[in-house]
């Protein structure tokens, strides 16, 4: 089954206004071309999920799509604050923003206790914490094993989960190498999936090397092939991080005008993906990484 689609299909019609949306990918592989896309269909009422919320939701805060943020960290990784989230926080600027905060792991255990249908999670890391009286959701029960209580996080289930890769075939078979996060987690836990690839292979190129196959295409409502479709994060083999633009956030982002101005420029300003790569011109390209190519693996044949 074919399941490739453009983004704009993509995001008209499997994110709705009032969806909770995961855009999920730990350092590398974050979809902002997805994360514009929704801000230029100015989706409306979103919770947006995420482990570590960076610049893609700074941004979607700034535009005014997100009216919750459910999460474990939020910063400029490297650099700062996010500043659009504070001025939500602080001013409720340009809305107020609802939060719901867990540790790294609370959110591990949330996506897991989601995919496997299960109705919590159990972790001792909340142990002395402030977070479980900070958020009601983190909560305790008792060990059916032993004479203890232990916390317990709720199952997160997203409406949709934006998950980018490497590469994927027409079915949905999905390949990532480097870092993978909770890219399988949340896609197993989430109602509609969508994977974008920087590259679209035959079936036999997934079928030869199984194991780096992390999302089946069976979970998979629609593949989008957007090469660049993670920058400024990177992804492992075909570009590296633009670092110079995450420093660069922290002015843009300082007052609510320039982060706009930037908003009209980079996302209202440009009608695909493929154009905003057009517009970064030799910078973009400067970050097309060398060959390090791992050995090859012998699965063996029939005879």
């Amino acid at each position: 089954m074919n399941k490739v689609i453009s983004m704009h299909d993509a995001i008209r019609d499997l994110v709705h206004d009032g969806d909770t949306v995961a855009i999920e990918g730990f350092t590398q592989l974050i979809c902002f071309a997805a994360g514009h896309e929704i801000i230029r269909q100015q989706k409306k009422d979103l919770t947006l999920c995420r482990l570590t919320p960076d610049m893609v939701y700074d941004q979607m805060i700034a535009a005014g799509v997100c009216k919750k943020l459910v999460f474990s960290y939020a910063g400029n990784p490297g650099v700062g604050s996010l500043q659009a989230f504070r001025r939500a926080v602080e001013k409720n600027e340009p809305r107020p923003l609802e939060l719901e905060e867990y540790s790294h792991f609370g959110m591990v255990g949330r996506y897991i206790a989601g995919a496997a249908r299960l109705p919590f999670y159990p972790l001792h890391s909340y142990t002395g914490g402030d977070l479980p009286q900070a958020n009601p959701n983190i909560r305790q029960v008792h060990s059916p094993y032993a004479a203890e209580k232990i916390f317990v996080v709720p199952p997160l289930n997203p409406d949709v989960a934006i998950l980018h890769a490497q590469r994927a075939d027409a079915n949905g078979n999905t390949q990532i190498w480097g870092l993978t996060g909770v890219q399988k987690e949340a896609a197993f836990a989430s109602q509609r999936v969508i994977i974008v690839v920087e590259e679209l292979v035959d079936e036999s190129v997934i079928r030869a090397d199984p194991n780096r196959t992390l999302i089946p295409g069976l979970i998979v409502d629609a593949v989008v092939v957007e090469p660049w479709g993670a920058h400024p994060s990177y992804a492992q083999g075909y570009y590296d991080r633009d670092n110079a633009f995450y420093v660069e956030w922290d002015t843009i982002s300082r007052e609510a005008a320039s982060l706009n101005a930037w908003l009209d420029e980079w996302v209202y300003g440009v009608k695909s993906r493929a154009e905003y790569v057009e517009k970064w011109g030799e910078r973009i390209s400067a970050l097309k990484p060398g060959d390090a190519f791992a050995a090859p693996i012998n699965y063996g044949a029939y005879r």
